[in-house]
């Protein structure tokens, strides 16, 4: 399943592609948004496969999104001006549509996304290295529950220990695969197999209790639960 982000200023648009992505069985539609400012800030917090990106919006164009994104989703541009597709190629896109966007050229452009990736799925190694007291640690990654701040410290805690180490929960956060972690706060990171109970703004590993920030909430639920829930919300 491939998670799509569309960001387009025009509702027409975004619900065509809506109703393209909810379509074809192998794409999820996570979120759509009216503007690269918002993207940008969606994509801080989120893990998105492919990014249907309108080039010309107003206060930032798809173009500089990309330009200012230091490890872009698979980019799909769309704009009813051709003239600017040898740009968007330029910038590593994975494919250009040209408004009015057909189905066919869409899932056109799907099969040039999942060509090139095929399943590249992220490569990450099965461990880190944490430098405590002077004493270099391997850690297994799929040890890890969770990572909290602690100042210009982080605490890692793993299956059998705590470790603190001098760095920040960004570095830590780009050594690990997205798809088994999510930042849940500005002070958590947490390994979603780990995750046994949701409850309001809450998430519990064990006996642990972390707290999801609001603006996160729906987000959290939305990986660590999917369609796999019995009863309502």
């Amino acid at each position: 399943m491939m998670r799509c982000l569309i960001v387009d200023d025009e509702y027409l648009a975004r619900k065509g592609l809506e109703d393209f992505v909810n379509q074809t069985p192998f794409l999820e539609h996570v979120t759509s948004l009216p503007s690269a400012l918002e993207a940008m800030t969606f994509l801080k917090h989120n893990v998105i496969d492919v990014m249907f990106l309108d080039i010309q919006m107003p206060d930032m164009t798809g173009l500089e999104l990309m330009n200012v994104l230091n490890n872009p989703p698979k980019v799909i541009f769309t704009t009813a001006h051709r003239e600017f597709a040898l740009e968007g190629f330029d910038l590593n896109a994975s494919d250009f549509l040209l408004k009015p966007i057909s189905y066919p050229r869409f899932l056109k452009a799907m099969d040039k996304v999942l060509s090139h990736s095929t399943e590249k799925t992220e490569q990450f190694e099965p461990h880190i290295f944490i430098k405590v007291n002077g004493v270099i640690i391997k850690v297994l990654v799929e040890d890890i529950i969770f990572v909290e701040t602690a100042k210009d410290y982080v605490f890692v805690h793993t299956i059998k220990d705590r470790y603190l180490t001098l760095v920040s929960l960004r570095q830590i956060e780009k050594l690990l695969p997205k798809t088994k972690f999510m930042k849940v706060h500005r002070s958590y990171l947490v390994g979603l197999d780990h995750v046994q109970k949701l409850e309001g703004n809450l998430l519990y590993t064990g006996n642990q209790k972390i707290k999801i920030s609001r603006a996160l909430r729906n987000e959290v639920y939305k990986r660590i639960v999917g369609n796999n829930l019995i009863g309502r919300f």
